[in-house]
């Protein structure tokens, strides 16, 4: 076998984002094979604890008038998908659209950098047997690497870190603020894009605040690295880029998208 070397660091990773957190140190390697992430047990970066307190929203606001709309329910005109040349979710009479699982996620044709956004999303009908990360499973990818979980968290338990309204397997929200299951829920982020020096190396982190249906979930996050089921997040070197729409498997919802180029 070839011999890989490797040199590993040892960053602060905040994958704990919430009062009385802990800073969890992760090795992170700068070069990681697809084989070796592949061995690694996602359970490793999963956290029950602590447990996220449960609020009640309040009603949802209008956009401003500045805004870059990506979905009005009129038309698919702002999304592209790699598997069609045409958007293959259902586009709904109440002016929303519906993940279609077979033709997998969208992602804006229009790419951002720092950008407040807004959307709005519901949950399918719960479905007997599902549970867990099963259920009205869904994401919003910042620059289609950075994710918003979106997930049926109405008694459902998961791991924090993989809750609704988590930055996915690295921060914990502070607060579980869904409405209930087959309700319009909202989310309004604050994000603002990495930067990396003329050697790819990340310079300052991306960072990120979410509002969910007006709660604050994440408070000035700052992201540690792309969104990785398995393993620890690695900055990699990138321009401005789209906005990815995931499909999980569930018939998750969206409407009322969107953007401000910040």
């Amino acid at each position: 076998m070839k011999k890989l070397i490797i040199s590993t660091l040892v960053i602060g990773a905040c994958f704990l984002s919430c009062k009385g957190q802990e800073k969890k140190e992760v090795q992170q390697k700068e070069i990681l094979t697809p084989e070796e992430r592949n061995k690694i047990d996602p359970k490793l970066t999963e956290f029950w604890e602590p447990k996220v307190p449960k609020v009640t929203p309040g009603k949802n606001a209008a956009a401003p008038s500045d805004a870059i709309v990506l979905f009005d329910g009129s038309n698919f005109d702002s999304w592209s998908q790699k598997s069609s040349s045409s958007v293959g979710w259902t586009l709904n009479d109440d002016g929303s659209m519906t993940v279609n699982p077979k033709t997998g996620g969208i992602t804006s044709k229009q790419t951002f950098g720092s950008i407040q956004l807004h959307l709005e999303w519901k949950s399918p009908p719960k479905v007997e047997g599902k549970s867990g990360q099963g259920l009205g499973n869904s994401g919003v990818f910042l620059q289609g690497r950075y994710e918003v979980q979106v997930l049926d968290n109405i008694d459902n338990e998961t791991y924090s870190n993989g809750q609704v309204g988590s930055v996915y397997k690295q921060s914990i929200p502070l607060a579980m603020a869904s409405v209930p299951t087959g309700e319009w829920n909202t989310y309004d982020i604050i994000y603002h894009q990495p930067e990396f020096n003329e050697l790819g190396e990340v310079t300052k982190k991306a960072t990120i605040t979410v509002l969910h249906n007006g709660v604050l979930v994440q408070d000035h996050f700052e992201i540690q690295g792309p969104t990785e089921y398995k393993g620890p997040p690695i900055y990699k070197a990138h321009d401005k880029a789209p906005i990815h729409l995931q499909a999980h498997g569930d018939l998750v919802s969206y409407r009322n998208i969107w953007v401000r180029e910040l």
